[in-house]
């Protein structure tokens, strides 16, 4: 099979985290993939890594007149019969051609940049399900999840980041944008005496949050960690994963962290409600509820049998709905139904 992946974005964040990881588990799949990519040192180094050729284009609407010829230029050249589009960006630049065109999405997008295309991927059911109320065919709307799997890195020394190695340890991963509501983590945080928080992001809310975390008078437990590339080794420190999302299409942080073995209390946000099963791999509560998510993060840290139960159903979890194999197979059967064979 020959793919084309286009991503424009240069963020760093799930979706573009999730693409280095799908292009590299399809290369072990043995696929034949290049990508038109837009400037990123950590993904263009990541793709040579994993011996898949990259294009740097400007993707730079609204006046871009460069990068869907590249782009066409670049499918031509690799002889591709899929070009995989990864979020608006890309998808509205990527051009018709002899291939067959699939867009895949990992939130609500915007399904007006997909026009034209021969199939959209949802990696959950809700956002399939609304792209069939929002108009696309249903027989070319198709459900794949993210996969996950324990990645290399043993668990860091805490001192790293001063933190003492006997201290509950919360950690927090993800953007520092108000919809992860790492807010909610920090006022969570002045209810749970002793512990500490790890957050793991950069984004536009890094000052807001500091300050905030100031005037709880939790800067001291507090550890902002920045963009991270050793999130394996950062789940295997913790004791708890809290996910407090307010706006989450999937939550992969969860599956991940189940990978990992570290039990998770999320806020029943689309993606993270229909990932857990409340109780019994994990624990739920509500948008915005910070005394619960102290009380629930307190639970699992005070009871070792239970973190450990958690972990096990996780693991579970991960190797029957979320393999890398499965995943992989269903995107390969996609492919095939579209030429790409």
């Amino acid at each position: 099979m020959r793919v084309l992946h286009t991503l424009g974005s240069a963020a760093n964040g799930g979706a573009e985290t999730y693409f280095t990881a799908l292009v590299g588990a399809l290369a072990r799949g043995g696929l034949d993939q290049a990508a038109a990519i837009r400037a990123h040192a950590g993904r263009e180094a990541a793709l040579k890594a994993l011996g898949v050729k990259s294009s740097v284009q400007p993707f730079s609407k609204p006046f871009d007149f460069s990068t869907g010829a590249a782009i066409a230029a670049l499918a031509r050249k690799h002889e591709a019969k899929i070009v995989l589009a990864w979020m608006n960006r890309a998808a509205s630049l990527t051009p018709k051609g002899s291939w067959a065109r699939i867009g895949r999405l990992g939130g609500y997008y915007k399904l007006k940049n997909y026009r034209g295309f021969d199939a959209l991927v949802g990696n959950t059911q809700d956002i399939v399900d609304w792209m069939v109320r929002e108009g696309w065919p249903k027989e070319r709307a198709h459900y794949i999840p993210n996969f996950a799997s324990a990645g290399e890195g043993a668990a860091l020394d805490r001192a790293t980041f001063d933190t003492p190695a006997d201290a509950p340890l919360l950690l927090g991963m993800g953007r520092l944008h108000e919809s992860k509501a790492h807010d909610v983590s920090l006022r969570a945080l002045a209810q749970m005496p002793g512990a500490y928080l790890w957050i793991a992001g950069s984004g536009p809310e890094d000052a807001t949050l500091k300050a905030l975390a100031e005037q709880l008078g939790v800067a001291s437990r507090v550890r902002f960690l920045g963009w991270r590339d050793d999130a394996p080794s950062l789940y295997r420190t913790a004791d708890v994963c809290v996910f407090p999302s307010r706006f989450e299409p999937l939550g992969n942080v969860v599956i991940q962290a189940w990978a990992h073995g570290l039990p998770v209390v999320a806020a029943r946000a689309a993606g993270p409600a229909s990932l857990i099963h409340d109780g019994e791999d994990g624990f739920l509560t509500q948008v915005e509820d910070a005394e619960t998510l102290a009380a629930k993060s307190t639970a699992l840290l005070e009871d070792e049998a239970l973190r450990d139960r958690f972990a096990n159903a996780g693991r579970a979890r991960v190797a029957s709905d979320f393999s890398e194999a499965a995943v992989i197979g269903q995107w390969r059967d996609l492919f095939a139904r579209h030429g790409g064979a």
